[in-house]
């Protein structure tokens, strides 16, 4: 071998390796598979020197067209963005391409095509890179010369579903690549391209993961989007939900009828009626509404031309004078009631397809295409296919629309009997709170089983998980009243035995009282084992070789048994086999016990109900009662809260902290033991050095120290934390008692510590304390604890927010200021708490003790902290609580409450 040929080879090589890493290289990088199409024919033709390399793509018509193309200096005319006819490939050769693989090259001046099939037809093995040549159809040759084609490549690109491992390939294209002169192929450039058509497969696959997630992630977005539209925020916005849907789904416009009410949202472009009368709304028409009644709940009706639906021949009039053609209709049920109707509408387009040469279907069984000139197509009247996923989209906002629009009904329907309900709700209060809980407890419970107690589901999961894990034939379970097998499991092409009943006096009665007395039976071969005739010839009538036998015992009550067959061989069960069937078994009874426990309930259950519902619309009706007590609650639980955290972090931190200076003894007392050891032996083992030069000894003697006083500081720093949590609960002490305020307000600022630091928007909050000399005070502490935590975190969102309005423009610094005193005769104490924000107008200063009245956006409060504070100082300490702001000059809170509680506090 010459040295040109050494190089030449060395040369082809690296093009090889270069093209297969700029393909890999553009896969990693983008996800975008256009690009990574153009950049794949750009290289592949480059590698070939071909005049024109292309990705034919198959449509779901079978049509084909170029979607990506790259030609040399025009020789061939480009086809990019043209379709070609189904006809073009027959279904024999796009079956090869995706049964075997194969590769064809096609040799016009010579009338010769060579086929190389990846992988054998027969077995499905991977084959060597081999070209078996023969001649060509003329037609085919006709076919390439009218293109100016003198040599051919085309190679089959195949997608796998990545979801699915499973799945069979699909024929997704074809990678083409064309010369206007002869040219030859050779074994390593076929080689190279079928890796450049596995990376295309790689590609495309990753590309449909990514459309997959996006549009799932859209379609949750706009789950979301709706849902707060129509549950989170107060009020039920229904025309903001109904364009929201209108745009997910692609419409140009869509209405939502509610039949209860009767009332009618619109958005976009509208069908009208070519006349006016007492139905003039579409939904109201005769025929729409017999049309309705015949919708089953959950079903959505979905048309790309509406024209061509026969029960809309009526009401399609209505649509003549719009662009509208597409329409979804989704029928809204609650509980399989119906309450209305939510329609999309979709708009009519023009298209134009560009084939390559004018397609004939009468001519293109009989002569092959001649001509490429490009041929538009117009195609008018099309409309948007609806896709399956917009269905499911579809069906999932209907049960929000269907579940706010009752809700809303209901909430109406409470709202208006609120007035005359109070003098009763004062009065049932406490006995409905009892049978509130005793039947929530029912409906959870029962809830619970139903979703659980689905005992064929339940049984069938057994033996579909069983069957796997023991790697046996067949798993079955049979019930001892019915003598029948109610499950099964089978893996191979074994009989099944469902439903079959066991010959009389197969099963002896003494082995049935074993079973019940918990006895396993393990059969490792039917033949030589000790069995009853029939029972051997039953066994052996299934095909089993060995089984495997635990009882299923109910209590005292043999109901069954789960059964492992062995078709295919004898076998030796293992005592782990038997433990796991046995484990399987005990699951089964408690399925079976649950079951019965269910039918027991039911009837219970049953009688349940009706109180259950006519509690449940009392409970709307206390909802606007009990609103109030939700703040207090809310400070209940964390109070609870705080103290459990505080006494769970006590213990181990006092632990720590009692043993850190006995830790700190012993490290001393070693480090003296050591010091000793470099005294008297101050040349140790060549060993000993190195492990002490690898430890830096002198660092870690040095540092060591440091730690354990690090340690001291943060399990002081504990203590002081776990000592506010507990001040701020106030658990642990008496409802009424005398405390130390000051207690409370440094508590309560510790717990908002996190909201008072500087971050990169907000420059913090600064807090100055001015505390009086003043006695310990009768109160209710956590009470109290809550006024401070309700006026704090109130002037630290107006801060914030002040903050955020100006901007740019300079400001102070925002500053909270705290202060207390005791009045001249010692019977009062007044607290004042001030901030420096943007104050209040006159109008908001009147309405901030209101219930439900809050000037901060959506979601950020309740409109009840104020008002429960002013519940608390008032009413509770028989004190006074007062506002004081103006715009621009920041608000302060006075509180007076008297030392000494008074005769009556109202409880």
């Amino acid at each position: 071998m010459t040295i040109t040929d050494k190089s030449n080879k060395l040369q082809q090589r690296l093009d090889q390796e270069s093209l297969l890493h700029k393909m890999t290289t553009q896969i990693r990088r983008s996800l975008d598979l256009q690009e990574i199409l153009m950049t794949s024919v750009s290289q592949v033709r480059l590698f070939l020197d071909a005049d024109r390399v292309k990705v034919y793509r198959f449509g779901a018509d079978g049509s084909g067209e170029v979607i990506a193309e790259s030609i040399y200096q025009e020789r061939l005319p480009s086809l990019l963005g043209q379709r070609f006819p189904t006809d073009d490939i027959p279904e024999a050769a796009r079956e090869m391409f995706l049964l075997v693989g194969q590769r064809s090259i096609v040799d016009v001046a010579n009338g010769k095509i060579g086929l190389s099939p990846l992988q054998s037809k027969e077995t499905g093995k991977r084959l060597q890179t081999n070209i078996y040549y023969r001649q060509v159809d003329a037609c085919h040759i006709q076919y390439l010369k009218a293109m100016g084609v003198q040599s051919s490549l085309v190679m089959p690109i195949l997608h796998s579903d990545l979801q699915e491992p499973s799945a069979k390939p699909k024929l997704w294209g074809l990678l083409v690549a064309h010369h206007s002169q002869a040219r030859e192929i050779l074994k390593e450039e076929l080689k190279v391209l079928q890796e450049v058509t596995d990376q295309i497969g790689i590609a495309i696959a990753q590309s449909n993961l990514l459309t997959q997630a996006i549009a799932k992630q859209q379609r949750e977005a706009t789950i979301n989007r709706v849902s707060t539209l129509l549950h989170k925020l107060p009020t039920i916005q229904l025309q903001k939900a109904l364009e929201e849907i209108i745009t997910a789904l692609g419409g140009v416009g869509g209405r939502l009828y509610i039949e209860q009410s009767p009332e009618l949202y619109t958005w976009g472009d509208q069908p009208i009626l070519p006349y006016e009368g007492d139905n003039s709304i579409l939904e109201e028409h005769l025929v729409w509404q017999n049309w309705m009644a015949e919708c089953k709940q959950g079903n959505i009706w979905a048309t790309d031309d509406l024209y061509k639906e026969p029960r809309l021949r009526v009401l399609a009039l209505a649509f003549r004078s719009t662009q509208i053609r597409g329409l979804m209709v989704i029928p809204l049920h609650y509980r399989e009631k119906f309450i209305g109707v939510l329609s999309i509408f979709r708009p009519e387009f023009e298209t134009e397809i560009l084939w390559a040469g004018r397609c004939e279907e009468n001519r293109r069984q009989i002569l092959p295409q001649l001509s490429f000139e490009l041929w538009r197509e117009q195609k008018k009247g099309l409309s948007a296919e609806w896709k399956p996923e917009e269905i499911l989209l579809a069906q999932a906002l209907s049960e929000h629309f269907s579940m706010a629009i009752q809700q809303h009904k209901m909430y109406k329907q409470v709202e208006s009997q609120n007035a005359n309900l109070e003098l009763r709700v004062q009065e049932q209060t406490a006995e409905l709170e009892k049978s509130l809980l005793t039947t929530k407890v029912l409906k959870q419970v029962t809830e619970q089983i139903r979703r659980t107690l689905d005992l064929q589901t339940t049984l069938q999961s057994i033996v579909r998980e069983v069957r796997p894990l023991l790697n046996s034939d067949r798993v079955l379970i049979f019930e001892l009243k019915s003598k029948s097998v109610i499950v099964e499991e089978i893996n191979g092409n074994w009989q099944s035995v469902l439903g079959l009943n066991a010959p009389a006096g197969c099963l002896p009665d003494e082995y049935t009282l074993l079973s019940f007395q918990g006895r396993v039976r393990a059969i490792n071969n039917v033949s030589t084992a000790s069995l009853s005739d029939c029972h051997r010839e039953f066994l052996q009538s299934l095909q089993v070789q060995a089984n495997l036998i635990v009882p299923i015992n109910i209590g005292l009550e043999l109901w069954g048994l789960i059964i492992a067959h062995q078709c295919d061989a004898p076998r030796n069960w293992q005592d782990a086999e038997i433990d796991l069937l046995e484990q399987l078994a005990d699951q089964a009874a408690i399925a079976l016990q649950q079951a019965q426990l269910y039918e027991q309930t039911s009837r219970a259950e049953t009688e349940a109900r009706n109180q259950a519902a006519r509690l449940e619309n009392i409970l709307h009706e206390l909802q606007e009662t009990q609103s109030k007590l939700i703040q207090t609650e809310k400070m209940s639980s964390l109070g609870q809260l705080v103290a459990g955290v505080a006494h769970e972090i006590n213990n181990p931190v006092n632990f720590i902290y009692g043993n850190l200076c006995h830790a700190r003894d012993y490290i001393e007392l070693l480090l003296e033991i050591l010091g000793l050891y470099q005294l008297h032996y101050p040349h140790p083992h060549s060993e000993i050095s190195t492990a002490i030069k690898v430890m830096d000894f002198e660092f870690l003697v040095e540092d060591l120290p440091k730690i354990i006083t690090s340690m001291q500081v943060g399990t002081d720093r504990i203590r002081s934390i776990v000592l506010s949590l507990r001040n701020f609960s106030r658990l642990d002490e008496a409802e009424n008692k005398r405390v130390d305020i000051h207690e409370g307000i440094d508590s309560t600022l510790l717990i908002l510590q996190h909201q008072l630091k500087a971050n990169a928007e907000f420059p913090g909050i600064k807090v100055i304390k001015e505390y009086g000399n003043i006695p310990r005070v009768q109160c209710y502490a956590g009470q109290m604890n809550q006024v401070f935590m309700n006026i704090l975190s109130n002037a630290i969102d107006a801060l914030q927010m002040g903050t955020k309005d100006k901007g740019d423009n300079p400001c102070p610094m925002p500053t909270i200021h705290i202060s207390t005193r005791i009045s001249a005769d010692n019977s009062r104490l007044l607290i004042r708490i001030s901030d420096n924000g943007s104050g209040m107008t006159e109008e908001v200063k009147k309405r901030i003790f209101d219930p439900f009245y809050t000037t901060k956006p959506v979601g950020k409060g309740t409109g009840l902290g104020l008002s429960i504070s002013y519940q608390i100082i008032v009413e509770k300490h028989g004190g006074t609580m007062e506002c004081i702001s103006e715009p621009g000059q920041g608000t302060e809170f006075w509180i007076e409450i008297p030392t000494k509680p008074p005769a009556k506090i109202v409880n």
